[in-house]
């Protein structure tokens, strides 16, 4: 019997990745040879893969998959065989005016399901895997995880420890992609002091939308250790290595849960 074969096409950031990764560990457990392919941005993608929930991956900002988008677009050969090689397409892309789910027909695609990114009644990860009940696949409920392999995870604990020799660490990370969503940073700079008081290991951590956050830390706090600018792969191995984190409402934060 021939093993089903699944393509995602999921945008967003961060966060819509992590509460996105049910849906590629559901079919998993029905079909455990099942091939999985998604089309994000890479830098988030590569996650999934890191952790064994993926096969392929490709990017959402390739010319070919613009051709999804535009109206009555011309399908080469080659893309028409790797559409049509899937049992099933599933596209949580924002296209209200049905476009995409059209064009993946036209190419080729034997089923699509275009199931809409925008949460608004349950918790974002039900939402999306909902999208699978066509398949009989019913796993609301299940929270996004995602594993690191040993090596990655013996990579963040080595990471860790050069920063926090003295251990136990606590990963404290003050930013998000938006300010409104954030703590005061006064009162991260309190934990920190507090943290270090009890003999705690405390570590600033900030992503790509943090710039102006760590430089206030850094000169509020000029000798507190910073891991900045970091491949998500090795954040993710640094929070699977840390014991304790706090954060606001971010991507990096939905990271951590997972892990």
């Amino acid at each position: 019997m021939k093993s089903p074969r699944f393509l995602v096409l999921r945008g967003g950031a961060l966060g819509d990745m992590i509460v996105t990764l049910p849906v590629f560990a559901a079919p998993r457990r029905h079909w455990p040879d099942a091939y999985l392919e998604l089309v994000c941005y890479p830098r988030y993608g590569r996650l999934a893969r890191l952790g064994g929930l993926i096969d392929g991956l490709s990017s959402l900002d390739e010319a070919r998959i613009a051709r999804f988008f535009a109206w009555q677009p011309a399908f080469d050969d080659a893309q028409r065989r790797h559409i049509s090689s899937f049992d099933l397409v599933i596209s949580f892309l924002h296209n209200t005016d049905g476009t995409v789910a059209e064009n993946l027909r036209a190419a080729g695609a034997p089923q699509v399901i275009s199931h809409s990114p925008l949460v608004t009644t349950r918790h974002a990860a039900d939402h999306f895997l909902s999208a699978l009940e066509t398949l009989a696949i019913y796993e609301s409920g299940q929270a996004p995880t995602l594993v690191v392999p040993p090596a990655w995870r013996a990579r963040g604990q080595a990471a860790l420890a050069a920063l926090a020799p003295q251990g136990p660490a606590l990963i404290i990370h003050p930013g998000s992609g938006s300010p409104a969503k954030n703590w005061p940073l006064a009162h991260f700079l309190t934990l920190y002091d507090l943290a270090r008081a009890a003999q705690r290991q405390p570590i600033f951590l900030f992503g790509e939308a943090d710039a102006a956050c760590a430089t206030a830390v850094a000169q509020a706090r000029p000798d507190a250790p910073q891991i900045r600018d970091e491949p998500l792969e090795q954040v993710a191995a640094l929070l699977a290595a840390g014991p304790t984190y706090v954060g606001n409402d971010s991507g990096i934060s939905h990271l951590a849960a997972a892990l």
